[in-house]
């Protein structure tokens, strides 16, 4: 019998992909391995992705470049593409928070804003190089984080 989620609907496991557009992909790309030190698991000349957590992955796609179909060999993958700055958020740790911290000042990446949630969480907020807003989260945030 097929998994279900609420409602009788089918089963939902996580969000798989994120994806943010982006100017220069090599410069990109880079502060995401070297500044937060994602794994990178692909790259081309219109995409890079990294693993960004258990069954999550950031892809980077090079702005305009997703804009027309792409054909594989196992099917179409429909345009897409995104304009301004985004947001995402990457889960870490409560005992990470302080070396974040630290790394981002380290690395020259000024921390925006810090939040700290009802709950219980901290969040830390800072600009990517094409000014796309990346938090990072401890548990607490959300009733299911």
């Amino acid at each position: 019998m097929p998994a279900e989620g609420e409602g009788g609907r089918p089963a939902i496991s996580g969000v798989l992909e994120t994806a943010l557009y982006v100017d220069d992909l090599p410069r990109a790309a880079s502060f995401y391995e070297d500044i937060l030190g994602l794994k990178r698991i692909f790259v081309d000349d219109r995409l890079a992705a990294f693993e960004a957590g258990p069954a999550s992955v950031l892809l980077l796609f090079r702005r305009g470049s997703t804009l027309d179909a792409v054909t594989m060999p196992g099917g179409i993958i429909p345009p897409h593409d995104g304009q301004g700055p985004l947001h995402i958020a990457l889960a870490i740790p409560a005992e990470a928070l302080a070396q974040w911290e630290e790394r981002l000042l380290a690395r020259g990446v000024a921390v925006e804003s810090r939040a700290d949630w009802p709950k219980g969480g901290t969040s830390l907020y800072f600009r990517d190089p094409d000014n796309h807003l990346v938090e990072l989260a401890t548990p607490g945030l959300w009733p299911n984080y």
